[in-house]
C-alpha cells in the first residue's frame, strides 16, 4: 500500500479544536484521522479508517482464534423483542427510537442480546447443536445526553459485541474463561496498559462481570487496587467490609440535645464535642449518621419515589454507585422540601421515616447495635445514642457511599485501596437465562427434555480502544502508534523537490511493494520544516527522510516513540525495514 499525501484526503491543524476536551479528541482531529460530523458522531479519514480496521482486525482474528463465528444483524430493530426482554423500558432515554411509515416502532441498536437469542431460537433444537459463540463488528447509537471527549463518549461507535449459548454452568464459565483469555491478548496486541476489575452488570444483568479499563487520567472510570492482593474493581462494584453486629440493647435509653445552628456535620461534630454530649467529647464525623434523600424513578413510572440513605457522616453519597445498586431506575437529589414537612432539612433521623412510609437503605457500616448521633427530625435538634435495630430498622443495606484511597481491600482485608482512571474498552458478562428465559429458548436435551442455554456475552468498543490507544500513546508533538495499529508502517518525508521527492517517490514504490504499508509526504507547496512537524503529529512509527545527504546514498531513519535518529545508506533500507516491521508483526501474532 502507498499512500501520497498530495492526493490524501487528510488536513493538519496547527491549532487545539476549540472543542477538544482530551489529548486523543485534539490530536485525531489535528492529525486528521477524524472530522467531527454531528455532536458524538465522527467522520473517519483514510489515515483513522486505516487505523480503525486495523483495530478491528485484531479483535476479529482473537474472536477467531477460540471458535467464535461472524455474523451481522441489522442496527435499526423491531421494538417487540425490546419490549419482551423489558428493555425498551429499562434503557428510557438511552435508546434512539423512531416509528416507519406504518407506525411500528423501531429502535436503533445499542445491543444485540435478544437478536442472538431468537437467531439461536431460530436455527437450533438439538444440544447436539452446543456450544455456540457468535460475534459481529456493527456499528451502535447511545442517546447519550452530553457527548464528549471525542470517541470516548460518542452516540455512534463502532463495537465487536459476542454472544455465548451453552447448555450448562460450567460451559458458559468455560465460554467466559475463554473471552476473558482473548481479551487480554487483543488488549496487549493493542499495547494499552489495562487492568481488569469487577464491576457491575447494569442493564446486561447476568451473576457476574467484568471491565477491561485502559488507564487514563481523563477516564470516567474510577477503579481500586489493593496494595496487598490482585483484587480490582470499578468503584461501582466495591463492596464495603460491614464490623460484627452487637447487642442493640447494650447502649443507653436515646437523649435528644438542642443544636442550634448544626445543619452540617462538621458544625454538629464541633458542637458535640464542647458540650460533651452523651459524656464524650471527642465526637468525629464518623461517629455521626447523615440521612440523604434522593428520589427514585423506576422505568415507566409516573412519579418519583422518596429513598433515604443513612451512612457515616465522614461519608458523601456517590450518586453513580447509588444508580448502580438500584439499576435500572434513576437517581436524583430531592429537592421538594415543601411537599414533605416530616423531612427536616438538616435534621433528619431514621426514627421516623418507616412511619410516614419512606424507603430506608443504610451503609453496610450500619449494623444491628451500633449507635449514633444524628437527627432527631426537629429543627435545631440532634439525638445521641440512636441505635440500629433498637430505634430504627432499616429496609436493607445498599453501596452507596463514596470509595476512598486507603480504605481497606473488601478481599483481603489488610491491604489498602489506591485509585486510578480509566476507560473503559472492554465488558464481560455472566447472562444467564435472562435472554433464553424471555424467549422460550429451548431444545432437546440428550434425554429427550428440554434444555434451556445459558448466555455470555462479550464486548469490545473498537472505536473507543483506538481513542484509548491515542490516550495512552501521545506526547507534547502529537500521536506516537504502537506499531500494530499505526495506519502505516513507514512515513517517508521528501525534505526537498527534485531528486530528494523523486528518490521518496521510488522508496516508497519499493518499500510498498516488498509489503510495506508506506505514507509519503511528497507535497511541494509546503515546507519541510511543515513535513517533519506533521509526521510527528500524525505519528507513525518510522519515518525516513530523504534530504541533503540522499545525492550521497544515505537517508536518515526516525523513531517516533523513542526520538533515535540514524543514518542509513539507502542501498539496504529495504531490508532494514523488512527486518525491523517483520518482527514486529512477528511479535504482534
Amino acid at each position: 500500500m502507498l499512500l501520497r499525501m498530495s492526493t490524501l484526503l487528510l488536513r493538519t491543524l496547527r491549532e487545539d479544536p476549540a472543542d477538544a476536551e482530551v489529548p486523543s479528541h485534539r490530536l485525531l482531529l489535528r492529525a486528521g484521522y477524524v472530522r467531527r460530523a454531528a455532536p458524538g458522531g465522527y467522520t473517519w479519514l483514510p489515515l483513522g479508517k486505516l487505523v480503525l480496521d486495523r483495530v478491528a482486525e485484531i479483535v476479529r482474528s482473537e474472536m477467531a482464534a477460540i471458535g467464535d463465528q461472524e455474523v451481522h444483524f441489522p442496527a435499526l430493530l423491531p421494538a417487540e423483542p425490546y419490549r419482551t426482554s423489558g428493555r425498551w423500558t429499562e434503557y428510557g432515554d438511552d435508546i434512539f427510537t423512531l416509528a416507519d411509515r406504518k407506525g411500528a416502532e423501531h429502535l436503533l441498536a445499542p445491543t444485540h442480546e435478544e437478536m442472538a437469542a431468537l437467531l439461536v431460537k431460530d436455527l437450533f433444537t438439538s444440544y447436539r447443536d452446543f456450544p455456540v459463540a457468535l460475534f459481529q463488528i456493527q456499528t451502535k447509537f447511545r442517546d447519550e445526553a452530553r457527548p464528549r471527549a471525542g470517541l470516548l463518549r460518542g452516540r455512534e461507535f463502532l463495537m465487536k459485541d459476542a454472544y455465548s449459548f451453552d447448555l450448562d454452568e460450567a460451559g458458559l464459565q468455560a465460554a467466559y474463561d475463554r473471552h476473558r483469555d482473548a481479551y487480554r491478548k487483543i488488549f496487549t496486541r493493542l499495547a494499552l496498559d489495562f487492568t481488569v476489575v469487577c464491576a457491575m452488570s447494569g442493564a446486561m444483568g447476568g451473576s457476574a462481570s467484568e471491565e477491561f479499563l485502559a488507564a487514563t487520567p481523563v477516564g470516567e472510570d474510577t477503579f481500586v487496587g489493593c496494595t496487598a492482593c490482585g483484587y480490582a474493581a470499578n468503584t461501582e462494584a466495591v463492596v464495603t467490609r460491614a464490623p460484627a453486629a452487637g447487642d442493640p440493647d447494650a447502649h443507653p435509653a436515646t437523649e435528644v440535645h438542642d443544636t442550634p445552628e448544626t445543619p452540617t456535620i462538621a458544625s454538629l461534630v464541633e458542637l458535640a464535642s464542647a458540650r460533651a454530649l452523651g459524656g464524650r467529647t471527642d465526637w468525629t464525623a464518623a461517629d455521626t449518621l447523615k440521612n440523604v434523600v434522593l428520589t427514585v424513578r423506576r422505568p415507566g413510572a409516573e412519579q418519583a419515589e422518596l429513598l433515604v440513605i443513612g451512612l457515616p457522616g465522614d461519608r458523601e453519597v456517590d450518586l453513580k454507585r447509588v444508580e448502580a445498586a438500584l439499576h435500572p431506575a434513576t437517581v436524583a437529589v430531592f429537592e421538594d422540601w415543601a411537599a414533605h414537612p416530616e423531612l427536616v432539612r438538616g435534621y433528619i433521623g431514621p426514627q421516623i421515616l418507616a412511619k410516614h412510609g419512606i424507603r430506608y437503605l443504610v451503609d453496610p457500616r450500619v449494623v444491628p447495635g451500633t449507635a449514633w448521633l444524628t437527627g432527631a427530625n426537629e429543627p435545631g435538634r440532634h439525638a445521641v445514642d440512636v441505635v440500629c435495630g433498637r430505634d430504627f430498622v432499616p429496609d436493607g443495606t445498599i453501596e452507596a457511599a463514596e470509595v476512598r484511597p486507603g480504605d481497606p481491600c473488601p478481599a483481603c482485608g489488610t491491604g489498602e485501596l489506591t485509585m486510578r482512571r480509566g476507560v473503559e474498552v472492554g465488558h464481560i458478562f455472566q447472562l444467564g437465562r435472562r435472554f433464553t428465559d424471555a424467549f422460550t429458548v429451548d431444545v432437546l436435551g440428550p434425554e429427550g427434555k428440554p434444555v434451556r442455554p445459558t448466555m455470555g456475552c462479550y464486548g469490545i468498543g473498537i472505536s473507543r480502544a483506538v481513542a484509548a490507544v491515542a490516550e495512552q500513546h501521545h506526547d507534547d508533538r502529537g500521536l506516537v502508534w504502537p506499531a500494530a495499529v499505526a495506519p502505516c508502517d513507514v512515513h517517508l518525508v521528501a525534505a526537498g523537490k527534485g531528486p530528494q521527492l523523486d528518490g521518496a517517490l521510488d522508496l516508497g514504490g519499493r518499500l510498498s511493494a516488498a509489503g510495506l504499508r508506506v505514507l509519503v509526504d511528497d507535497r511541494t507547496h509546503v515546507s519541510a520544516g511543515v513535513k517533519f512537524t506533521d509526521a510527528e503529529l500524525v505519528g507513525i512509527p518510522r519515518a525516513v527522510v530523504v534530504g541533503r545527504r540522499f545525492a550521497e546514498g544515505y537517508v536518515e531513519l526516525r523513531d517516533r516513540a523513542s526520538g533515535e535518529r540514524v543514518e542509513l545508506p539507502v542501498d539496504g533500507l529495504v531490508e532494514h525495514l523488512l527486518a525491523q516491521v517483520g518482527g514486529a508483526r512477528r511479535d504482534r501474532v
